[in-house]
């Protein structure tokens, strides 16, 4: 699968433009119910999902009961994003420093879990973005495992497929269907362009009403 590479200008990109655009384009139920928090106020992370899901599982490999996970993270590539589909287990954490130290070392953008993040404080210093439903310092070995990896799960509602295009910022979440994304992220870095003139005309004094009829943009 070929690594995703944002275009120059890809960082004025927002999890409300791509919703906004992925409206456009008539895909109207990929954001994420709920707003999964990150662990550093203003963290964004934009890459291709790497998806995987744990379920309830109290017996483990006593001399590798870590594997299915180091497997996973050993497969990671640049510019990818984890995704961690718990069905909203609180009965664990599911990332911490390590995880996050080893996906930074393979060139992984961030992390996302419907689930619980431990080593907070930790990954912050690593200035690893990470996106969590709550956080946890509990262990999942024989809680949880996973069972699944590099398939489709879901997580807020939205189906999320291995390779879809995943946004996480301070807003919440957005799922771009791979077979769109072209289309999708066309109308987004547009709409970036567009806006970037519509707020420089709001300060310099325009009124809303005006700067809507021009642009058709808010």
């Amino acid at each position: 699968m070929a690594a995703f590479e944002p275009a120059p200008g890809d960082e004025r990109l927002s999890t409300a433009m791509l919703s906004d655009s992925l409206d456009e384009c008539g895909l109207r139920s990929q954001v994420l119910q709920g707003r999964l928090a990150p662990v550093v106020a203003g963290s964004r992370a934009f890459g291709r999902a790497a998806t995987a899901r744990f379920a309830p599982g109290e017996h483990d490999e006593p001399e590798d009961p870590y594997g299915a996970a180091i497997d996973f993270i050993a497969g990671l590539g640049r510019g990818e994003l984890v995704v961690f589909a718990t069905a909203e287990s609180d009965a664990s954490a599911f990332w911490g420093e390590l995880f996050s130290a080893a996906a930074i070392g393979a060139g992984v953008v961030g992390v996302l879990t419907d689930g619980n993040l431990r080593d907070t404080e930790r990954i912050a210093a690593l200035q690893f973005p990470a996106f969590s439903r709550s956080r946890r310092p509990i262990d999942y070995r024989r809680r949880m495992a996973m069972v699944e990896s590099r398939t489709t799960v879901t997580i807020g509602g939205v189906r999320i497929a291995d390779g879809d295009l995943v946004m996480a910022d301070d807003d919440g979440a957005v799922v771009i269907p791979r077979e769109r994304e072209f289309e999708v992220l066309a109308a987004a870095r547009l709409r970036a362009s567009k806006e970037s003139t519509v707020l420089a005309e709001l300060l310099a004094g325009e009124s809303l009403r005006a700067v809507w009829d021009r642009h058709r943009i808010l």
